[in-house]
């Protein structure tokens, strides 16, 4: 989603949208998506652990470029551009607040700060190095075949949110019980 961001604008304006136009459906509509998205998110992570909403998120997230691809398709159309950017935006916010709360189940008390501050920054290295070359690929391919490379580059992380469960499981699994771990402590003592 962060690679297909930055052609977001440029692709309103190409299909023919004016300036008032874009900013009524995204910031208004966009933005209270946003915000519905990442409570939505948030109420599901509570109820339902961090994997599935992750995974939903993923796939939602992922899907949404399609609608991108389908709206370069269509003629000027005010409410489908509406639809595809509350949908882009609900996604989003499902997806960022379960990944959050993945990314802060990760790191350590005594590091928080800083290891949530790598891992967010790890979280867009890729996208944005990609999404440096979004113009040349729309130039070249046009704005469907871009949106359907945007969403296909969403599979990687369809595919690690079905591992995590079971690397989870095996994480768990080797790190010892801290009620029945008889190790020595830090002064050599147990």
């Amino acid at each position: 989603d962060i690679t297909m961001g930055v052609m977001a604008n440029p692709f309103y304006l190409d299909m023919g949208y004016s300036k008032s136009e874009i900013a009524a459906v995204s910031k208004l509509f966009g933005f209270g998506m946003t915000l519905f998205g990442a409570a939505l998110g948030g109420v599901l992570v509570a109820r339902l652990g961090l994997h599935r909403p992750l995974l939903l998120g993923a796939v939602l997230v992922a899907a949404t470029n399609l609608l991108f691809a389908t709206l370069a398709l269509m003629p000027h159309d005010l409410l489908w551009l509406t639809v595809v950017i509350s949908a882009d935006n609900l996604s989003g916010g499902i997806a960022t607040s379960a990944f959050i709360a993945w990314l802060s189940s990760l790191t350590s008390v005594a590091y928080t700060a800083t290891q949530y501050a790598l891992f967010s920054s790890l979280m867009t290295l890729l996208a944005k190095l990609i999404g440096g070359f979004a113009g040349v690929v729309v130039d070249s391919q046009g704005y469907f075949v871009f949106f359907l490379y945007a969403g296909l580059l969403g599979l990687p992380a369809i595919l690690l949110s079905l591992q995590l469960p079971r690397l989870h499981a095996r994480l768990r699994a080797s790190r010892p019980d801290p009620d029945t771990d008889h190790s020595p402590g830090p002064s050599g003592r147990v």
